[in-house]
């Protein structure tokens, strides 16, 4: 069984001001990623799931008809812990080897802004790294890459409650903070060599 306690926050609630408030932060972390936590834990209960890690969940059970809630759960617990790993304010600047794979700099975010703009309601928008290249992709609703094998580096929360209390309906705003004010580079680096 998994607890709140076993995903914290790599951050101080406060560190994130004024990019994003305390308010979202304890939202986000302490009352939605709990809620996919507890409902995980009901769901895997005396199934076959219930003695598997986090991401063997999410492998089996991304094709498991009978599982999509265990599924979208153990998804959304993932994507929640990876997008909070991402957040930080200590290091702004955008690897060289992520920007040259796109271009540049200029290039890299107008990639990403465009990616996080096709986002038709609840999604999450990717940075990955398979087979030496480095990608721009989105998923919709639960959907994650490391159910598909596809490694992430960098994720953005497009679904409402990662925004709405400090953008409301300006999500372009949001993507735009998230880029230059709230990535922890340092974190995306780390996570390519492991």
């Amino acid at each position: 069984m998994f607890n709140l306690t076993d995903f914290p926050l790599p951050f101080r609630e406060t560190d994130l001001v004024p990019y994003m408030s305390v308010e979202t932060v304890r939202l986000h972390h302490d009352k939605h990623l709990a809620t996919y936590i507890a409902n995980l834990n009901k769901l895997i209960a005396d199934t076959r799931y219930a003695d598997m890690d986090l991401r063997e969940i999410i492998i089996n059970s991304v094709n498991d008809q009978n599982a999509q809630k265990i599924f979208n759960n153990a998804a959304q617990v993932f994507n929640h812990e990876f997008f909070f790993n991402c957040l930080g304010r200590g290091n702004n600047v955008i690897p060289d080897m992520i920007a040259d794979a796109f271009g540049g700099v200029a290039e890299f975010k107008e990639k990403f802004k465009s990616v996080a703009g096709d986002v038709f309601g609840s999604g999450w928008v990717w940075i990955t790294h398979n087979e030496n290249k480095f990608d721009i992709i989105s998923t919709k609703n639960a959907d994650t890459p490391i159910a598909y094998g596809i490694k992430p580096v960098l994720v953005l929360d497009l679904w409402e409650h990662a925004y709405y209390l400090d953008y409301q309906n300006r999500r372009s705003e949001f993507v735009d903070v998230f880029l230059e004010s709230l990535i922890d580079w340092t974190f995306v680096v780390d996570n390519l060599n492991m």
